[in-house]
């Protein structure tokens, strides 16, 4: 089992202190994140990506090619790329850019993103084209990530004519693509019929909402007769405590300023949001039944066993740095995970 950090780089002022970070410190303090989470026994980091709000962050592959002359042994991924809005080709370039300057260490989680229409208008995209604009765009980045010579001819973007991919990606796709997703169908398929990874979203809803995605995906992948294993993943709003309560308390006023926040932010980029994300904010649901994973190390290590067991799950990204959380106790939540958490189910 690994365990990775992740940000999506919401900025919120924080409820309890009402101190309100800068985007220039949230931007420093991802590498900061990176480097305690590699020394804490962490497999890699995933940094998210949109535009236009205030989820800050817009350029991964530039702050992870950062974080790679900090770091060793640290995976760089993403949560997600943005793959039906940007073009195929320069995403490929930009991720295997990094691949090589860390010596194979990216991981490129592809995201629909079809969940913030407001990106569909900023990039001049229609929503209605996202399924198959990240069909052509999954596709061809699989071909260029060969490293070969691509001939090759589709809908939104001019053809490529014979071009390879430079720089020439360390790692292959089916050890470092992922596709992101779980809400629509045709987006699992495509990543069993592609040979690539699963990585379910961070949602507010029900987890049990996922089983049956995952077995659609198995069932898709066996059938295309891969002769690799599958491999699941899964976002988590996440937060440790030495004590159940204290943690519970440490976190709660975040938690809700966060979802409050993001409530009122998907009013503006989504007129339609699904009914597994429109559950109002009850901290004790969300905590038991629901997205979240709080309190002692020992009941965080109870829940994500369960939750591995429901959902097949082997990489589990906990998202700590959400609803203005102080740095100082972040931090020592980060390394109390690595110290308390990790070692129980590192080799489970």
């Amino acid at each position: 089992m690994k365990f990775n950090l992740m940000s999506l780089g919401d900025l919120v002022t924080d409820p309890v202190t009402g101190e309100r970070s800068t985007n220039a410190r949230r931007y420093k303090m991802f590498p900061e994140m990176a480097h305690l989470a590699e020394a804490a026994g962490f497999n890699g980091i995933n940094m998210g990506e949109h535009h236009g709000i205030e989820y800050i962050y817009s350029a991964p592959p530039v702050v992870l090619a950062a974080i790679a002359e900090r770091t060793s042994t640290l995976r760089l991924g993403t949560a997600v790329t943005l793959l039906a809005n940007l073009d195929g080709l320069r995403i490929a370039e930009d991720y295997a850019t990094v691949d090589v300057l860390s010596d194979g260490r990216v991981d490129v989680v592809h995201g629909r993103g079809n969940f913030f229409a407001s990106t569909y208008t900023l990039f001049g995209h229609e929503l209605e084209e996202s399924a198959a604009r990240f069909k052509e765009n999954a596709e061809l980045v699989d071909q260029l990530w060969t490293g070969e010579p691509v001939h090759w001819s589709g809908q939104f973007r001019p053809s490529i004519n014979g071009e390879s991919l430079q720089p020439a990606p360390i790692q292959r796709a089916r050890d470092c693509m992922w596709i992101g997703g779980g809400s629509s169908l045709e987006s699992v398929e495509l990543a069993a019929r592609l040979g690539w990874k699963l990585m379910l979203p961070s949602a507010f809803g029900d987890p049990s909402f996922f089983v049956k995605v995952v077995e659609h995906y198995l069932a898709i992948w066996e059938q295309a007769g891969w002769d690799w294993e599958p491999e699941i993943g899964a976002g988590w709003h996440v937060w440790v405590g030495e004590e159940s309560q204290k943690a519970r308390d440490q976190w709660e006023p975040r938690y809700g300023a966060y979802h409050a926040w993001m409530n009122d932010l998907l009013s503006v980029v989504n007129p339609a949001i699904p009914p597994q994300n429109k559950r109002p904010f009850n901290f004790e649901w969300l905590t038991t039944k629901g997205p979240a994973i709080v309190g002692s190390p020992d009941e965080v290590v109870e829940r994500i066993s369960v939750l591995s067991e429901q959902l097949h799950v082997t990489t589990h990204l906990a998202y700590m740095d959400m609803g203005g959380m102080p740095e100082s106790e972040l931090f020592e939540a980060i390394q109390l995970f690595g110290d308390k958490v990790i070692p129980q189910l590192a080799d489970a």
